[in-house]
């Protein structure tokens, strides 16, 4: 079933795009440079110019990154593609203190400023301003997100707070993915490639232009991936993919424009997992498949009146279907979203909004162990938000104030109060400073959901379990976040960014033992010794940290970058804590606190590119990985104008290294690996 509904939307896209080639290809005719000129643009700016990219994750507005006031780093499309990433979390890698690690092939635990885990439930991620955090588990199924990688524009990455603008649990950072305007994106791509990990993927995209101010496109992919390096010969984790989607834009004058896109896929990647039952044989390690699927569609409408006075309306329709080997999940979200900003003055700029959100959810129970009650429900979120930017000095000293107030099923009224100093002393350098505070909400799994575990059998031949019960008064972990920033340019060839920080958390998720409960119990049968637990706010936390990003261009052919982040993570427990099952462990000991990347470009004439990369990631302690480096390569080389042939190398330093735990069973350790590329654009 799952193939037949593989190939059915392969053949579809694929029809679909030769479809539109014959009909609008004399249309296209004038538009068709567009895209290859946009893939080769950025690596033909000095830095002076890349420094004046505009970014919107600060504000939902496009503002100057430079002079942002926060830790804001963009990975741009020629980023992407000159570094051989095929999936969004590899591409992460390249930001400073963000950590990916690798769990198995379909799998990343990614975090920001630590406390890096699979579901990283304090980052938020978005995908063109559509939010792909889930409350299921609280977090993001990386396997789950996947787009075109050559329509991707940008991948804007905050690291801190971002509460504000985005609401709850944008409290260590926020990523958000921002693909290609449509006009951007016209022509024809043709991309195959396959190697010894990455066995197969295939890439077909087509855009086109309707009437001088319509323009779309369409794509399709597929993705095959074997297994990594299982020392016990389980080779369950191959992942199979496919999707397909479409954008269009209809721009009906400079004053307003409409954006419809949306996405569909189904995916099949292998995992193993471990499912209790309360009747023998107690507990089962299963390996199999994870099923997802799902599709989305969203809507923005902006309307400008004049420089700094406009709105923008955006809608989407989300559909998850989440189905693992001891669990399953699915739900609807709907999402409404108003962003008004007037200019008072030549000193002042407003900025308010309101949000609603509710997600329809079906959680049927597949083990007794694991269940989610009730399994019907309904998640809501309201926003409003409200920001005052203040000019204390024309063009050099910018004051931002703001507050996020949201309320959710699981919440009463939450502040998220901010403040923001940017000065700007010079064109070619900025400091900043920040206070913000921010919110993470609790989750189903916090607030709904019964997990067993299998304990053994007691002396007196009862099975021992012990089970995570509900808890309905699990509170928001809180954050109270310190930032200061500086950049500069110190030529048009070298550029340094460093950015520092100190947090304090409270109320931090832990597991409890309820030591006045421990019973016997028939529900269900047969009798049996139970031991409750919960998840509770039982942790105090504080880190600090720094990041430094600096980048040479020695030549126009030569582009040096490197970056080292230090974080230190300390946490105890609150006094009100009865903890019994410690957390601290792989939580401190859980994200790296030296991490050091460094890469290299080169165009080698007009028909050859050279990128090499390194990175060393310390030891996660408290998860027993040891410190690794790695380091991958790829060679370009055009073999006529719109055709593209390319050979990567990816964690060349080993033939394979842990980067973290896995969900069950031995740790899965990540290959050494190699793909051929074959792209064609016309």
């Amino acid at each position: 079933m799952y193939l037949s509904a593989v190939a059915r939307i392969c053949c579809g896209c694929v029809l679909t795009l030769a479809c539109l080639a014959a009909v609008e290809l004399q249309a296209a005719t004038d538009l068709t440079s567009l895209d290859s000129d946009d893939a080769t643009a950025l690596k033909k700016l000095s830095l002076e110019e890349l420094s004046q990219i505009e970014v919107t994750t600060p504000s939902k507005e496009p503002e100057r990154a430079f002079q942002s006031p926060l830790a804001i780093y963009v990975i741009t499309s020629d980023d992407i593609l000159r570094s051989g990433a095929t999936s969004i979390p590899e591409a992460l890698r390249m930001a400073p203190g963000v950590t990916v690690e690798r769990m198995d092939s379909g799998r990343w635990s990614i975090g920001i400023r630590g406390f890096g885990s699979r579901l990283d439930r304090s980052v938020l991620v978005l995908i063109d301003g559509r939010e792909v955090y889930t409350t299921l588990f609280a977090g993001t199924y990386w396997e789950a997100q996947d787009t075109d990688m050559f329509d991707i524009d940008r991948i804007e990455v905050i690291r801190g707070p971002g509460g504000v603008i985005w609401g709850p649990n944008a409290v260590d950072g926020v990523i958000n993915v921002i693909t290609k305007s449509s006009k951007d994106s016209q022509g024809l791509l043709v991309s195959l490639a396959g190697g010894d990990v990455d066995l197969g993927s295939t890439t077909i995209r087509y855009g086109g232009i309707v009437g001088g101010n319509l323009t779309y496109r369409v794509y399709g992919k597929a993705v095959a991936d074997a297994h990594e390096y299982h020392s016990n010969g389980n080779n369950y984790d191959a992942w199979r993919t496919a999707q397909t989607g479409f954008r269009m834009e209809w721009v009906q004058s400079n004053d307003s424009n409409f954006t419809l896109q949306g996405d569909g896929y189904v995916e099949k990647v292998g995992e193993g997992a471990q499912a209790v039952s309360y009747t023998a044989p107690y507990s089962q390690d299963l390996y199999g498949h994870e099923y997802l699927s799902g599709a989305n569609i969203l809507g923005r409408w902006k309307r400008t009146f004049s420089a700094g006075n406009d709105f923008q309306v955006q809608a989407y329709v989300d559909r998850t279907n989440h189905r693992e080997l001891n669990l399953a999940d699915y739900r609807t979200t709907y999402d409404v979203d108003y962003l008004q900003r007037v200019k008072l003055d030549s000193r002042q700029q407003l900025s308010f909004g309101l949000g609603a959100r509710a997600i329809t959810i079906y959680d049927p129970i597949i083990f007794s162990g694991l269940t989610f009650t009730p399994i019907h429900r309904t998640d809501q979120l309201y926003t409003g938000f409200f920001q005052d930017e203040i000019a204390l000095v024309p063009e050099h000293l910018i004051l931002t104030l703001g507050t996020k107030l949201l309320h959710t099923n699981f919440t009463t009224f939450e502040p998220e109060p901010s403040a923001r100093l940017a000065w700007t002393p010079t064109s070619n350098q900025t400091m900043w400073a920040a206070y913000t505070h921010a919110v993470r909400t609790p989750s189903d799994a916090e607030e709904n959901f019964t997990l067993s575990g299998y304990l053994g059998s007691t002396p007196l031949g009862l099975q021992a379990f012990a089970a995570f019960l509900p808890n309905p008064n699990f509170a928001p972990e809180q954050l109270n976040g310190y930032e200061l920033g500086y950049r500069r340019l110190f030529s048009k060839n070298v550029l340094v960014d460093i950015a520092g920080f100190v947090n304090h958390y409270h109320d931090l998720f832990d597991e409890e033992i309820i030591t006045d409960a421990f019973s016997l119990s028939d529900a269900p049968a047969p009798l049996h010794l139970l031991l409750p637990a919960q998840f509770r706010n039982g942790l105090e936390g504080h880190t600090a940290g720094v990041e430094i990003a600096p980048e040479w261009r020695p030549a126009k052919f030569w582009r040096l970058r490197s970056s080292y982040s230090y974080l230190d993570l300390w946490l105890e427990e609150s006094p009100s804590s009865k903890l019994a099952l410690s957390t601290i462990p792989s939580i401190d000991g859980g994200s790296p606190k030296h991490q050091v990347t460094a890469s290299t470009a080169f165009d080698l004439g007009k028909k050859l590119q050279f990128d090499f990369s390194y990175r060393y990631i310390s030891a996660l302690g408290g998860l027993g990985i040891p410190a690794y480096s790695s380091a991958d390569a790829r060679l370009a080389w055009q073999v006529r104008p719109g055709v593209e042939l390319a050979l990567t190398g990816q964690n060349l330093l080993q033939a394979h290294h842990v980067e973290y735990t896995a969900d069950d069973g031995p740790n899965v350790a990540i290959k050494r690996s190699a793909y051929l590329q074959l792209t064609w654009r016309k």
